[in-house]
């Protein structure tokens, strides 16, 4: 880990950037995925499962009597643990729902907007490295909760086939029983293209490698959306003399095994604070069964001694942290400090873990700076907005007349000509009355 001290305003845009990512060599190798799946469909799917996974599958489709039977395979910790996190996450997501919006803008003309769910989204599910079926409580509850009536999942199966029991086991909790066994930049393209098996999806969810990413990315450019732009995981402690370094340690770390291009950033106002916690790290680190992964993320990671809290709010704003711990005397400061992060994590005892998995909030965040525009997984994000608007007779007569004038200056005669025959209509219905 790099430290850095004081260093000045001007070099913090430089100074935090992420660690330079091959997008034009991942492009390379994935348009041809996108493109051999879009013309072949199944065949094509089944092609990279052998080319990348090492499998051969018969059936992409997880089968309704393999999901059932995750359940005994899944120890009673476990699911008590997943019931926790599945009543917190419902909870929390269930309290984001609004009532339709009605205003009457003038007298006889009333707007309304209504929340509207998504028909088909498609969660994309990593299972490489680790089985993270964690994503599958926070990018399927809310979508249950919305009202989507069709959810997809794609995740990648092992040489035998077979999806992890614990992810499953979760989805059967959450409710979603279309599953597929396929993962990587072939399981964006089927969702966003469609194939035999696969239908084709509104808006894809999910984390994934760089190649799954790059892969929304190109997709979003057709007829699909995407959560958000996304990349490596990471995140940012804020410390004060007060912090933990053992914690710190731990916080860092956690971010750190997820990939050697996860980047973790420390920020601190005690030097002494930074060099404890350098000194953790090498410690908590023999510990870890993902150690090298770790390690190797902590030669992209920083450490930046400020001097003060407030300069310190400054720059990781600057940074735009996916994942950012505020350890400091004050935590609950950083409320009105804090404008560009994914989600905030405040006070000693709220560990970054917590929120990964259970705590309540979502753990699909804008990564690489995108907190500074995009927000991270919320109901809304299955939600379209609708607007609506109904205008009375009288509403027309006090409102057409302004916007003739204004589809006049802009030259656009069939948008004015729209109003000025409903104008004559509402005049000769008038007279019409009046005899």
């Amino acid at each position: 880990m790099k430290i850095i001290s004081n260093p000045p305003q001007d070099t913090w845009s430089k100074l935090t950037q992420r660690p330079a990512q091959k997008f034009k060599k991942i492009e390379k190798i994935v348009k041809p995925i996108l493109k051999k799946v879009k013309k072949k469909g199944d065949s094509a799917l089944r092609y990279f499962s052998l080319e990348y996974d090492g499998v051969e599958l018969e059936k992409l489709v997880e089968s309704q009597a393999e999901i059932a039977s995750a359940s005994a395979k899944v120890e009673d910790p476990m699911k008590q643990a997943n019931t926790l996190a599945y009543n917190n996450i419902w909870k929390f997501h269930e309290a984001q729902q609004t009532d339709d919006l009605e205003v009457e803008t003038m007298p006889g003309v009333s707007c309304l907007r209504r929340s509207v769910p998504i028909d088909r989204v498609g969660l994309y599910i990593p299972g490489g490295t680790a089985p993270l079926f964690s994503t599958v409580l926070m990018t399927g509850i809310p979508a249950k909760i919305a009202g989507c009536k069709e959810i997809i999942m794609c995740t990648p199966c092992n040489r035998r086939g077979e999806i992890h029991p614990a992810m499953l086991y979760t989805a059967q909790l959450v409710g979603i029983d279309k599953i597929f066994k396929v993962g990587g930049a072939q399981a964006i393209a089927a969702m966003a293209y469609g194939t035999e098996s696969i239908p084709k999806v509104y808006k894809i969810f999910g984390p994934g490698n760089q190649y799954v990413t790059v892969a929304k990315q190109l997709v979003s450019k057709s007829k699909v959306a995407i959560d958000m732009p996304a990349g490596p995981s990471e995140v940012a402690v804020l410390a004060d003399d007060s912090a933990d370094p053992s914690f710190i340690a731990a916080d860092l770390l956690s971010q750190a095994e997820h990939g050697v291009d996860s980047q973790v950033v420390l920020v601190s106002t005690s030097e002494r604070i930074i060099n404890e916690t350098v000194e953790a790290i090498k410690f908590q680190l023999k510990e870890l069964p993902r150690q090298e992964i770790a390690r190797e993320a902590l030669n992209n990671s920083l450490a930046f001694i400020v001097p003060d809290i407030l300069t310190g709010y400054e720059l990781l704003n600057e940074y735009a942290a996916e994942h950012l711990i505020i350890a400091t005397e004050n935590p609950e400061q950083a409320i009105e400090h804090i404008t560009n992060a994914g989600s905030v994590f405040l006070g000693h005892y709220t560990p970054e873990s917590a929120g990964d998995y259970a705590s309540g909030t979502n753990h699909t965040l804008p990564t690489n700076g995108f907190a500074k525009a995009y927000s991270g997984i919320s109901l809304d994000s299955y939600m379209k907005k609708i607007t609506y608007q109904s205008i009375s007779p009288d509403g027309l007569r006090a409102l057409g007349p302004q916007v003739e004038v204004m589809a006049e200056a802009e030259q656009l005669e069939a948008h004015k000509s729209a109003v000025s025959l409903r104008h004559a209509k509402i005049s000769e219905d008038s007279m019409i009355s009046s005899t």
